[in-house]
């Protein structure tokens, strides 16, 4: 069945297990590193996600020094620290609550800051958008090559106050990720069928 499922697709069948069938959260990583013309070009790759209004929240702080990274290590849970210290690349991911400054040259079709007047709306549309975006992102990481390692498992009020502290952008996940070393150690978790996620009417 999965093989005539991947042969309705459009997308070459190698494409499909790198981005999907075969990849990993990733915990374990080469020494190899991750530059920043390899981001660059993952980033141009999924700069066209879709967002509510093209509002593109996502604003992605890259860890390149030792002492920035500490200073990361000192907010994340302690099953988190290891591994994020050992990673060729680490990201923190954040959503931008004034992302209505960039609308006029991104959705010059209304008045922006009018209609999202309401705090609470415009926060949710930076949080959820971003989250949005981050899920490209990774394909991106991985259409690249890149094993990657999602993680919510931090202090976000800390992390907001250590690279944030101006109160604008606010983390919504850190990504560690780089070259895998080897196979994970772990059997991968059953997920729901089709019959118990589709609904149709």
């Amino acid at each position: 069945m999965t093989s005539t499922l991947t042969e309705t697709l459009v997308l070459e069948p190698a494409a499909q297990d790198l981005l999907f069938r075969d990849a990993r959260t990733v915990a374990a990583f080469t020494d190899e590193p991750v530059g920043d013309d390899l981001l660059h070009a993952v980033y141009d790759l999924v700069r066209a996600a879709p967002t509510s209004m093209n509002c593109c929240p996502l604003r992605v702080l890259a860890l390149r020094s030792e002492s920035a990274r500490a200073r990361l290590l000192l907010h994340m849970a302690e099953g988190n620290r290891e591994k994020t210290a050992a990673a060729p690349l680490v990201l923190v991911l954040a959503a931008d609550h004034a992302f209505t400054e960039h609308m006029p040259t991104l959705f010059p079709f209304v008045d922006a800051d009018a209609y999202f007047a309401d705090p609470a709306l415009r926060a949710g549309t930076a949080e959820y958008n971003a989250a949005l975006q981050a899920g490209y992102l990774i394909l991106g990481l991985r259409a690249a090559g890149l094993g990657v390692g999602p993680m919510a498992g931090f202090d976000r009020e800390g992390v907001d106050a250590e690279f944030f502290p101006e109160g604008r952008l606010h983390t919504a996940l850190v990504l560690i990720a780089g070259r895998p070393a080897g196979e994970s150690p772990y059997p991968r978790l059953p997920r729901p069928d089709f019959d118990q996620v589709v609904t149709s009417l």
